[in-house]
């Protein structure tokens, strides 16, 4: 943080501007207590405070995870509902063989297909950057094949495990019509999965997906943490970290809240 050839007074004043000349126990303390306060110290690749600089990065990362969960999400539950309901054909196994292949493939690899395609093959889209709907696409799309993939067979296999349930049965000799039977009580009740895995990508997704906003030059979360570790800027990393980890905390706590809306079962009854 000093120059070349800093003289010995200059270290001893930055070593009492920053707190090192206190003990280990004291710092700790200094610490916790201004963390608590949302103050982690100013970070000196931008010269002010470190959670200003996240918070900054915040909006980014919350448009990109929410279009990549936007699609995503609806591509993937569609998929997975639907090789359910047509399971045992041709239909679901090339369903299921295109879930399969975009769980195999890395965010990184799609991300530069994508890229190549068309960004430089075709030119329809830039390669990056941050801006307008057209910088939002790529990005959003090559995050939106894993969420897409991965909630279309825990889909499948929920939405299996409900068709055969009593209830459903029931629903079925009753004489409810099909778009009754499978929007009302097959899919609601294959959904405590799926918003629970839904949930956990979220949390990855808007703790900032550091693969694409790095490939694509995206000013988000992920890619500002890793600029700062990569500088040692301590500051900024525990400030991105705090914020990650709130968010997974916030995103769970809904999730539990949910459940609720989605199963009257799980709500908590009070006993007298």
């Amino acid at each position: 943080m000093l120059p070349m050839g800093a003289s010995a007074e200059q270290i001893s004043a930055l070593r009492e501007e920053l707190g090192l000349n206190k003990t280990i126990a004291e710092q700790f303390v200094i610490f916790v207590s201004n963390a608590l306060q949302g103050d982690f110290g100013a970070s000196f690749q931008y010269g002010r405070p470190a959670m200003s600089v996240v918070l900054e990065h915040l909006p980014a990362t919350l448009q990109l995870a929410g279009a990549a969960l936007l699609v995503g999400g609806i591509l993937g539950a569609g998929i997975g509902i639907l090789a359910a309901i047509y399971r045992g054909t041709l239909f679901e196994t090339g369903l299921m063989t295109i879930a399969l292949l975009g769980q195999a493939a890395p965010v990184f690899w799609v991300a530069v297909m994508l890229i190549l395609v068309f960004a430089v093959n075709l030119g329809w889209l830039p390669t990056g950057g941050y801006g307008g709907i057209e910088n939002l696409i790529l990005p959003a799309t090559a995050l939106s094949v894993y969420v897409a993939a991965s909630l279309a067979r825990l889909a499948r296999g929920s939405v299996l495990d409900v068709i055969n349930a009593e209830y459903v049965r029931t629903a079925w000799a009753k004489g409810l019509s099909s778009r009754v039977v499978y929007v009302r009580h097959v899919v609601r009740g294959a959904l405590i999965p799926i918003v629970t895995l839904f949930g956990i990508i979220a949390g990855e997704l808007l703790g900032g997906s550091v693969v694409a906003e790095t490939i694509f030059g995206w000013p988000g979360i992920g890619r500002v943490t890793i600029q700062a570790i990569e500088a040692r800027d301590f500051a900024v990393v525990q400030a991105s970290v705090m914020i990650i980890a709130a968010i997974f905390v916030g995103i769970n706590f809904a999730i539990d809240l949910l459940y609720g809306v989605l199963d009257p079962r799980i709500r908590l009854t009070r006993k007298a």
